[in-house]
C-alpha cells in the first residue's frame, strides 16, 4: 500500500480499527487464482504478538477449502467520502485545488487458520454476537434462540482465524491541506451528513492545525 508519512496511521489508531470495525475482505491467492469473501471478524490480541482476526465462512462457500497459497490479505475499511475542492478556503486564493477522496483502510496480514469446530465457532460466535449486539436496548443473545436451531446453525458455518503477521494502515484525511481548508472539510460533510468523516477529519487535524 502506498502511505504517505502524513497519512501513516499510528499503532493507537490501528488497534482502534481492529478492535471496532465491523466486517472486511478475506483476500487469498490460491490454485484457482485470487478469492474472497465479505466476512465480519472479532480482533484477538492474544494469539502471537500482532493478535489475530476471527471469523466464520458459510459451510457451503467453497472459500474455506482452497488452501491459500502465501500470505492471507484481509481489508479493513473505515469512513471514506468524496471530497470536493468548493470546501476549501484556498480555492478562492489561488484556484489550484483539485477533488480527492478520503479514506480509512488497513492491510492485514498474516497466516490463515480454519477451524471446522464446533466449539471453537460457538465461542466466536457468542463474541461476535457480544460486540455488536452490546448497544441494543436489550441485547439478543445466543441463548436466547432455541438449543436445538443454535447447534444447527452453528454446523453450517466454519470458523477461520488470521494470524496477524503484519499491518499496512493509511487514514488519507485531509491531513495535507491548510488549516482553512481542514476547516472547510470538517463543515462540509458535516453539513452533507457524513458525521463520521467530519470527526474522522477533525480528529486526524495535525497539531497546530
Amino acid at each position: 500500500m502506498y502511505v504517505p508519512e502524513h497519512f501513516a496511521m499510528d499503532d493507537a489508531a490501528v488497534q482502534d480499527l481492529l478492535v471496532h470495525h465491523g466486517a472486511g475482505d478475506l483476500v487469498t491467492a490460491t490454485d484457482r487464482g485470487l478469492v474472497s469473501t465479505l466476512l465480519p471478524f472479532v480482533y484477538d490480541p492474544a494469539p502471537g504478538p500482532k493478535g489475530a482476526l476471527l471469523g466464520h465462512f458459510a459451510r457451503n462457500n467453497e472459500h474455506w477449502r482452497l488452501a491459500p497459497i502465501g500470505e492471507a490479505m484481509l481489508i479493513l475499511r473505515g469512513p471514506d467520502a468524496y471530497i470536493t475542492p468548493n470546501w476549501y478556503a484556498s480555492k478562492s486564493e489561488h484556484s489550484r485545488v483539485v477533488p480527492t477522496w478520503n479514506y480509512v483502510t488497513a492491510h492485514v496480514y498474516g497466516e490463515l487458520v480454519v477451524h471446522d469446530d464446533v466449539d471453537w465457532v460457538g465461542g466466536l460466535v457468542r463474541r461476535l454476537t457480544e460486540k455488536h449486539e452490546a448497544g441494543q436496548p436489550r441485547p439478543w443473545a445466543v441463548d436466547d434462540a432455541p438449543r436445538a436451531f443454535a447447534a444447527g446453525q452453528l454446523r453450517a458455518i466454519v470458523g477461520v482465524e488470521l494470524r496477524i503477521s503484519r499491518i499496512e494502515a493509511k487514514a488519507k484525511l485531509s491531513q495535507n491541506r491548510p488549516a482553512a481548508d481542514i476547516d472547510g472539510v470538517v463543515e462540509g460533510t458535516r453539513a452533507r451528513g457524513d458525521l463520521e468523516m467530519s470527526r474522522a477529519v477533525d480528529e486526524a487535524r495535525p497539531v497546530g492545525r
